[in-house]
């Protein structure tokens, strides 16, 4: 059986632990596609060029304990725009996404380009500034030294070339449920992705 889940939206609006807690609510598989810019933002900041990066990923590359820093985002979010490197990372999400007994894959593009006909579109979203404070508590915690207004900052400065990037700009499937989860508990949040995703299941 192959069920699609794709879940979009910007940084820090909390699809990514939407997507764990669906995957772990069905039984799918998960893949959180920006883990594929952050292992290649990592190489690139490491020396490598960023399409040969993309051309030689390897899943374990995806186990890398570093890939959540500060630094590593900003280089996923530059590699990110480039067509070649996205170009070369389609192939590697569209498998996952066929694999047997569900799939759910997470990022910017998955409901657009990466999975257009999957069985159920979300694209979840939070102001600048929630997603912002999420973020900076989130770095604090892990030991990063950066101020508030610096996160904020680099939240709106990522969010303008999601959006505006000339390949697979970040936005909203025409057939996806937008859920906002500015005000929202995780539990909330997570009840209504399922919620949406039961009525495409039947």
């Amino acid at each position: 059986m192959t069920f699609t889940v794709a879940i979009d939206g910007p940084a820090a609006a909390g699809k990514g632990t939407i997507s764990k807690a669906v995957a772990v609510h069905y039984g799918f598989g998960h893949l959180d596609t920006g883990l594929l810019y952050r292992a290649v933002g990592a190489k690139v900041l490491a020396g490598a060029d960023p399409l040969v990066a993309a051309q030689t990923l390897q899943p374990s590359d995806l186990d890398n304990a570093d890939l959540r820093t500060h630094d590593v985002a900003q280089a996923a979010s530059q590699v990110a725009v480039n067509a070649d490197v996205r170009a070369a990372l389609v192939t590697f999400q569209r498998d996952f996404a066929r694999r047997n007994g569900g799939a759910v894959l997470d990022g910017r593009d998955i409901g657009t380009v990466i999975c257009p006909d999957a069985a159920a579109k979300l694209y979840v979203t939070a102001s600048a500034q929630c997603r912002a404070a999420r973020r900076h508590k989130e770095l604090q915690d892990r030991g990063d030294d950066i101020s508030a207004d610096q996160v904020l900052a680099d939240v709106i400065a990522r969010d303008k070339r999601d959006a505006e990037r000339a390949t697979a700009p970040m936005v909203a499937a025409v057939d996806a449920i937008v859920i906002d989860t500015s005000d929202m508990t995780i539990a909330q949040a997570v009840a209504a992705a399922v919620a949406y995703i039961d009525t495409q299941r039947t």
